[in-house]
């Protein structure tokens, strides 16, 4: 692996943007290649970026030998396929959150990874942030006991058209998989795997989920409370409680944010983790450092926690009753 991260940007919508925009404050990474379906959205995202390399199929982007890694940024539904073309090419892929549609195609993407040796990994670049890293470090190190309870929302209003995608059932629509994924992956992250999940859900007129709360429960008698929606706004923070102290984690949880740690005593420490940029940039540190360290999946976020996580969102959705054309 060179000096320089290569990056080819499969999909050039909101996302992709947001997230080129972060790699610019990373000096040893690069775009150099888009591929998009729209000639426009195509020509408009090379311009915006500088970059040399446009494609107009995604085949012609993932054959590009000037490309390292492809950032898969499509619509969920397609994720998949897009990362399974990736994958037979030889590149390394950083697939967008969520996932997959759910927990089959999770399992197969790994699959694939897996026989071909090739780096894979979910964009669920909250993981990467500075004060989740030093949230891990504090669970570690037994300052707050033993974790007894889990709570994160991503709740907030979204003033779009009905015909906008998180309306669209064709488009892997709903609160569950474009903001519960958040908290989803958050208490996993603390608490592994649930052994129990109970769900509910209010959906939108157009079949998909408008909110979704769930309660998990855990085998060492944890339970994580978690909530998303797009009807109304919430203040977005996230908490852990244990045995001897909580952490506290400010609104927006899943951005560069501060926290604080408070003692089972009342005392309270105060800590800013926040960070230039949106916080994406950290996601694509993380694989440069895999790859370079020769990794075919980051030990952060490994591959068989991202399909754990899938399978959780399965059972939710079955919960519910929140179902897609594909299925």
């Amino acid at each position: 692996m060179s000096e320089l991260i290569r990056w080819g940007v499969l999909g050039a919508g909101t996302i992709a943007t947001t997230f080129c925009d972060d790699l610019r404050l990373l000096p040893d990474h690069e775009v150099v290649a888009v591929g998009a379906r729209t000639p426009g959205t195509n020509a408009a995202f090379a311009e915006r970026f500088g970059v040399p390399h446009v494609h107009g199929s995604y085949a012609d982007l993932v054959a590009d030998p000037d490309v390292d890694v492809v950032y898969v940024a499509t619509p969920h539904p397609w994720h998949r396929d897009a990362a399974l073309l990736a994958i037979e090419a030889g590149k390394a892929v950083l697939v967008e959150k969520p996932f997959t549609m759910d927990a089959a195609q999770a399992r197969t993407l790994v699959a694939s990874a897996r026989e071909r040796g090739t780096f894979l990994m979910e964009a669920m670049w909250t993981r990467f942030l500075p004060h989740m890293e030093q949230v891990r470090e504090l669970l570690a190190s037994g300052r707050i006991g033993d974790v007894v309870g889990v709570h994160a929302e991503f709740v907030e209003h979204r003033e779009v058209p009905a015909e906008h995608r998180i309306y669209a059932p064709e488009l892997g629509g709903g609160a569950l998989l474009d903001l519960g994924v958040y908290p989803l992956s958050f208490a996993s992250m603390v608490l592994g795997t649930p052994t129990h999940v109970s769900a509910a859900s209010e959906p939108a007129p157009t079949g998909v989920d408008a909110q979704t709360s769930m309660l998990l429960g855990y085998a060492s008698g944890a339970h994580a409370l978690l909530s998303c929606g797009f009807r109304g706004s919430a203040e977005n923070r996230a908490s852990i409680v244990g045995t001897r102290g909580r952490i506290d984690i400010a609104g927006q949880f899943w951005r560069p944010t501060t926290y604080a740690v408070l003692d089972r005593d009342g005392a309270r420490t105060e800590v800013d983790a926040r960070a230039d940029g949106h916080g994406i940039r950290f996601e694509a540190a993380e694989v440069a450092r895999c790859l370079r360290a020769g990794l075919s999946e980051s030990p952060v976020l490994p591959l068989d926690e991202t399909v754990a996580v899938m399978e959780t969102l399965d059972e939710v959705r079955r919960q519910i009753g929140l179902h897609y054309p594909a299925e």
